[in-house]
């Protein structure tokens, strides 16, 4: 596929209502309709049906269920890809599932693989094995969440073999700095663009969370933030010119180490 040289994205920063997918479906739906013609992907937070609970007997979806179901609609009739997370539920295992679906109905799908044990997310769900890369619009675009942010082995571009490096997150406002600092820190060394979709508000467990979304470019700069603690949807372009000619002005990933995971 050719590479549109420019990428909208869609940041969609939101408040997750505890525990009711039927009322985050609804209203995640709203959110995305009024971005419908206006962007080329949108992005929902981490776990955007439920928020980050670790009822998952009660909560979690197959993946034949209401949330892919609900979402491939979504990308179909406003002409977008739409990437989130969700509990899914695979025979008697679950997943902290990322999607990305396109309009077209193409589904790919990625685990999350650090579980974040401080809030014992181990014990209820199964890690992902894989990195998962998938194309679109000729953008390659790495798809990773929340606490995966941390481990920066598991993420590492090699040989540029993405463009656009993503995370959807519950991420607490208690750590923002380390949201913040990574995400810049990601691009940096990976020489790639990095979004992170982060939620707002208080979740069940009375953690809050403030959002601080943001796109920044390979060169560390933010190209645009949602700011903090607000409900907000914000769009900005990516353009590949842009990344090509620094990748090639400035290759510094043919220096990169060279290593293997277990």
């Amino acid at each position: 596929t050719t590479m549109a040289e420019e990428l909208r994205i869609s940041m969609i920063q939101s408040h997750i209502i505890w525990e009711d997918q039927e009322e985050n479906l609804c209203y995640y739906g709203e959110l995305l309709r009024r971005v419908s013609g206006r962007t080329d992907l949108a992005i929902l937070p981490e776990t955007f049906t439920t928020g980050f609970s670790m009822d998952v007997a009660r909560l979690a979806d197959p993946m034949e269920g209401k949330t892919i179901a609900t979402v491939k609609a979504w990308a179909s009739k406003y002409g977008m890809a739409v990437m989130g997370s969700f509990l899914c539920k695979e025979d008697d295992r679950y997943f902290n599932r990322a999607f990305f679906i396109t309009p077209e109905g193409e589904v790919t799908t990625y685990d999350k693989h650090h579980l974040f044990r401080m809030a014992d997310e181990h014990k209820s769900f199964t890690p992902g094995e894989k990195l998962t890369i998938v194309e679109y619009k000729g953008w390659k675009i790495c798809m990773q969440v929340c606490y995966d942010l941390r481990f920066p082995v598991w993420t590492r571009n090699v040989n540029n073999a993405y463009d656009l490096l993503i995370y959807v997150a519950n991420w607490p406002e208690v750590r923002k700095k380390a949201w913040k600092t990574l995400l810049h820190a990601r691009a940096i060394e990976n020489m790639a663009y990095v979004c992170g979709v982060n939620r707002v508000g208080v979740d069940g467990k009375g953690l809050t969370y403030r959002g601080d979304s943001m796109v920044i470019d390979p060169k560390g700069k933010k190209i645009a933030t949602a700011g903090k603690r607000e409900e907000i949807t914000r769009t900005c372009v990516i353009k590949k010119s842009e990344l090509e000619a620094f990748r090639e002005k400035f290759p510094a990933w043919k220096d990169a180490d060279s290593f293997h995971l277990d």
